[in-house]
């Protein structure tokens, strides 16, 4: 999508949990920060975040990223709203500390600078009592880890306008994310007042020794939690009325609502010994896993599930697939030096990609030469605009060498060579090299040229050509790669 305004630089009130978060969604996706937090460990803190976000990144999508924004640690709110073009608040769930903080950043920050709050349940009404401008504070609630999920609940507050609420909607979806519109100020929002009314009774189970924490939180994740995913509530039972949709099932299952299911509105006293027990059976489950560890097992199953619902295009896997289209339509730079091989891409190889062995799975290196070559392809201005007019490149042949092992853990550098051009055709060659220069494997294919809408060879465009011809020309002059031109099962001398 196309800002209204540029999003350059975002200030960041607040380095914790959440805060943490928007740095590392913000940051991933080219923007600079300015961080005010008073904790500090603030900057240890985030940096942790920080790895785990760039891990979870790599394996969650094949786009490619715009080059990170800078971080920047302030002494002040001031410092950190002034010059930006957004501000996003996540300090601790305290009205009076929250209302001091914008009241302080309000006077700093350019008179048109939208404020997001990434409160849980606070009204902005209350929150923008103190501002200058309090009509461009909205809230922008998001979900922890806010890099990942990308839900962020927008409500405005009596003075909010409608210009702040569009510009915080542009923002969050400028950086993969998907806005809720709230029509109405409501204490905890949507989406926390439904945890909540779980929550509640959740607290109970445990409280009456029905359930522990695991056997709920089990309950919940390898059942309804799978279909809440990617359905929601009413269109999972609009299913569950078959034919007759959701006429019949609240026909069949309304009567239910009068039964005593439930303690929804009477919420039991969180006293020691409840409390007491809550932690233990929390501790029980976690076992001997670390917080860290945690994260990651728990950023590998996101992504493991967002990446599965893109294969179908629905829930957010849709807005993963959009996310990922606005990535691989951005321009990219044209090689900075021609005349050497061009690096193409860097891949950490994951567990995902292992083999019996332990060892890289042999199609794994099909796909990291594919995909070099398709960013190598992206940067001589093959792209969507380019598909779009008709034209394209079929692979025609390719052949692989296996030179040696790499394994779960090591970080592959690709690079790609033109081996030969002519008017219709291109050979690339492409090395997967480790960090330390060991070649694992080699590449190279053979690409044709074609009218789509004819289904048939034709010239390569002239806008691909004025970057193609000097990297072709420029790498004749080059070496040989060994290996070119094998074939299967040629000795090896």
């Amino acid at each position: 999508m196309t800002l209204s305004k540029p999003l350059r630089t975002v200030g960041l009130l607040g380095g914790g949990v959440i805060g943490g978060g928007w740095a590392a969604r913000f940051i991933l996706n080219g923007i600079d920060v300015k961080i005010y937090d008073v904790d500090p460990q603030a900057e240890r803190k985030i940096g942790e975040v920080m790895a785990n976000a760039r891990r979870a990144y790599a394996k969650l999508t094949l786009a490619p990223l715009p080059q990170e924004g800078k971080i920047t640690f302030v002494a002040t709110p001031e410092e950190a709203v002034t010059d930006v073009d957004f501000v996003q608040e996540s300090a601790p769930e305290r009205v009076d500390l929250k209302q001091e903080l914008f009241a302080r950043a309000s006077r700093a920050a350019r008179p048109d600078t939208v404020f997001g709050s990434s409160t849980s349940g606070i009204l902005p009404t209350q929150l923008q009592r103190d501002m200058v401008n309090p009509e461009r504070l909205v809230v922008g609630h998001p979900f922890n880890p806010v890099y990942l999920l990308p839900l962020v609940e927008i409500c405005g507050g009596d003075k909010t306008s409608v210009q702040a609420r569009e510009r915080a909607r542009e923002v969050y979806e400028s950086i993969g994310m998907r806005p809720l519109m709230l029509q109405k100020e409501i204490d905890g929002f949507i989406a926390d007042r439904l945890m909540e009314s779980m929550w509640r009774e959740a607290l109970w189970l445990i409280n009456d020794g029905v359930a522990t924490a695991e056997e709920i939180d089990d309950a919940i994740r390898f059942g309804a939690g799978l279909r809440w995913s990617f359905m929601g509530t009413f269109l999972v039972y609009r299913i569950a009325g078959g034919e007759a949709g959701m006429r019949h099932f609240m026909a069949q299952f309304g009567p239910t609502l009068k039964w005593p299911w439930t303690k929804l509105m009477d919420v039991p006293e969180l006293d020691d010994v409840l409390l007491e027990k809550i932690v233990s059976q929390s501790d029980t489950q976690a076992g001997t896993k670390s917080i860290r560890e945690l994260e990651k097992l728990r950023d590998d199953c996101l992504v493991a599930v967002m990446q599965g619902l893109k294969s179908v295009g629905y829930g957010a896997g849709e807005v993963l697939a959009n996310y990922e289209n606005k990535l691989f339509s951005g321009a990219t730079p044209a090689p900075a030096k021609i005349d050497q091989p061009i690096e193409a891409q860097r891949r950490l190889i994951t567990a995902d990609w292992a083999d019996y062995n332990g060892h890289t799975n042999d199609s794994r290196y099909m796909q990291l030469s594919s995909e070099a070559l398709d960013a190598f392809f992206r940067s001589i201005g093959f792209n969507s605009d380019y598909l779009a007019t008709g034209r394209s490149f079929y692979t025609l042949e390719s052949h692989i060498r296996y030179v040696n092992e790499s394994k779960v853990g090591d970080e592959i550098v690709v690079t790609a060579q033109v081996i030969s051009l002519d008017e219709k055709k291109v050979h690339l060659h492409s090395v997967m090299s480790k960090t330390d220069g060991t070649v694992v494997a080699t590449a190279e294919h053979i690409y044709l040229h074609v009218d789509t809408n004819l289904k048939k060879a034709s010239p390569i465009g002239k806008e691909l050509l004025v970057r193609l011809e000097p990297i072709a020309k420029a790498h004749a002059k080059l070496a040989k790669p060994d290996g070119v031109g094998r074939f299967v099962g040629q000795s090896v001398k």
